[in-house]
């Protein structure tokens, strides 16, 4: 049998964190502070929102029933995540106030429509419970509602980096249909959101109102009047924006009519599209978009066209879907508590697209290195590094250029690209959001072998990749305390139990391990987490034995994971 090898690999030069959130030190271009001195002192906001009104703050609101209760006395999508065991509350509050109706066009300012149009919507929070937490940085997410009801996308891809990190989250219900829709709140709880609308008694049938409505949503939580929906926290010192998809667009518009007047952002994240930006303004605007937004052209020509500046970068992730595994395995259970279904491509539902769907890249590690890289932009001027783009081979319409097994080329190439032990593509056909969905399918045993000859191939190869990829700086610099890397080997070893390669009682075995190696890596102990796989390897040789394949596959996923948890572990002392 193939002979793992625990050798880590060699180490290159060490990462170095600094700043609000742990950002990497990781830069390029004359926007470097000139000392350590410069780079030690963050520099103070200077969006100050004086243009915006304060919206009046009711909150935080009462949880009348239990979470999953028919009667909806809790706040729609409340989170499954053990928000108290991280420190950390949720809280929701209802703001009222009159905002401005604006048409955006293009790259140009926005344009009055009428102004004192009253109005009542949702905040959501999730934020540290004591100062100590709080890294100072707000993430305001603007709700996706391309499913006709709210869903905070950004926060599903990004929510175990935000809170190690010590981030604020917000999510703003700011358009009509996350309110007004058939499954929108006000249908979904009558008697929870009955009093909130954005449509003036139904007499605005678009979202002109959305953007002042956001506005004043950050104002109200950089610069409360009177409920501070952060509670006991110091006001923050950035105020970070994020959207994704359609959200993406909004803020786009937002970002060219809206943020010179109102002045209350300090930043603006773009996932998985917005089109062309204005290049005149000094707010600093990170676009990341994965190979299916290039290929399904949500993200346009014109868009992709427009080079980094001191203002702009963009990243591309090879690989990736729009919407992606870990979406939509965290998406799912809430949204079959509180909608009644699973979203399409969730594991164990009928998979309607013509490839397995959902892309597995990891994606939202990429993402939160953005999230980092953005508070080093605005607090040190600190300019993320640049990326190559996704190769193309037509632009209109798109056309990714592939290699031999399928796989795109360019981009941001993760391990999982770059090493794969899945062709993972951002392309996908069938019903519905079969386009967005990208696809995944696993390489065959032969395939597999051919590739990787012994295990300590792949873990060479696989951690080699991973530290570029940290190097470069599109990881964050606590990636290997991300929870997917765990659920990954999980998913892979389900997956063998699923088609009779490796036995229930096995698998018991092996998750005994997993699960207590995840426990203290995800906290850390990249030490203790390496001893527990370790475990776990032993425990696959001697007990996988009727399937070769199959224990080679469980050992390649668990080696890597030693390997660059011990090559990260050396480089941070």
């Amino acid at each position: 049998m193939p002979v793992p090898s625990r050798t880590p690999v060699p180490t290159r030069r060490s990462l170095v964190a600094f700043g609000l959130a742990g950002a990497l030190a990781v830069a390029t271009g004359p926007a470097v502070p000139a000392t350590a001195a410069e780079a030690a002192a963050p520099r103070p906001s200077t969006a100050t929102g004086e243009r915006v009104a304060n919206p009046v703050v009711a909150g935080p609101i009462a949880r009348t029933t239990p979470v999953g209760d028919p009667r909806h006395g809790y706040p729609f999508l409340a989170t499954d995540v053990d928000l108290a065991a991280a420190g950390y509350v949720e809280e929701e509050f209802f703001l009222f106030g009159t905002a401005t109706r604006y048409a955006v066009q293009g790259t140009q300012n926005a344009t009055t429509i009428a102004t004192d149009q009253p109005y009542g919507t949702r905040l959501v929070v999730r934020r540290p419970a004591n100062t100590k937490k709080f890294n100072g940085v707000v993430v305001a997410e603007w709700n996706n509602v391309s499913n006709q009801w709210d869903q905070e996308v950004d926060w599903f891809q990004s929510h175990e980096h935000l809170v190690r990190s010590g981030y604020a989250w917000v999510g703003v219900s700011a358009q009509r249909a996350g309110l007004h829709s058939a499954t929108g709140l006000k249908t979904w709880s009558p008697s929870r959101y009955g009093a909130l609308d954005v449509t003036v008694g139904g007499s605005v049938t678009d979202d002109s109102l959305s953007y002042d409505i956001f506005s004043q949503a950050v104002k109200a939580v950089r610069n409360p009047t009177g409920v501070d929906p952060l509670g006991k926290l110091p006001a923050p010192q950035y105020v970070i924006a994020t959207g994704h998809s359609q959200s993406a667009g909004r803020l786009a518009n937002y970002y060219n009519g809206v943020q010179q007047s109102a002045n209350v952002l300090d930043a603006v994240v773009l996932h998985g599209g917005g089109g062309v930006l204005r290049t005149d303004l000094a707010t600093p605007v990170f676009r990341i978009n994965s190979e299916g937004d290039v290929a399904s052209g949500i993200l346009p020509a014109a868009a992709r066209a427009q080079a980094d500046s001191p203002v702009l970068r963009s990243w591309e992730v090879a690989g990736a879907s729009h919407g992606d595994w870990k979406l939509i395995t965290d998406y799912g259970p809430l949204r079959q508590r509180d909608i009644g279904s699973y979203p399409g491509g969730y594991p164990g539902e009928p998979q309607t697209c013509t490839l397995p769907s959902l892309s597995r890249i990891p994606q939202h590690m990429v993402q939160n290195a953005v999230y980092d890289h953005t508070v080093a932009w605005v607090a040190q001027q600190v300019a993320p590094p640049s990326a190559p783009p996704i190769r193309t081979t037509t632009t209109t319409p798109p056309a990714v250029a592939r290699d031999e097994l399928g796989l795109a080329l360019g981009g941001i190439r993760l391990a999982q690209h770059q090493v794969p032990l899945r062709v993972n593509s951002g392309s996908n056909t069938g019903p519905g959001f079969c386009f967005l969905d990208g696809s995944s399918v696993p390489l065959t045993d032969a395939q597999l072998a051919a590739r990787y000859p012994t295990v300590g191939s792949y873990v060479d190869a696989s951690v080699a990749a991973t530290l570029a990829a940290a190097d470069a700086g599109y990881l964050p610099a606590s990636f290997t305390r991300d929870p997917a890397w765990y659920s990954d080997l999980r998913d892979l070893i389900t997956e063998y139990v699923a088609a009779g390669r490796i036995t229930e009682y096995v698998a018991a075995r092996l998750e005994d391990r997993l699960q207590r190696a995840e426990q203290a890596g995800t906290a850390g102990n990249a030490a203790r987490a390496g001893e527990l796989l370790g475990q776990l390897a032993d425990r696959a040789e001697q007990r996988i034995t009727r399937d070769p394949a199959a224990r080679d596959a469980v050992l390649r996923v668990t080696e890597a994971l030693i390997a660059l948890l011990d090559a990260a572990e050396r480089r941070n002392r």
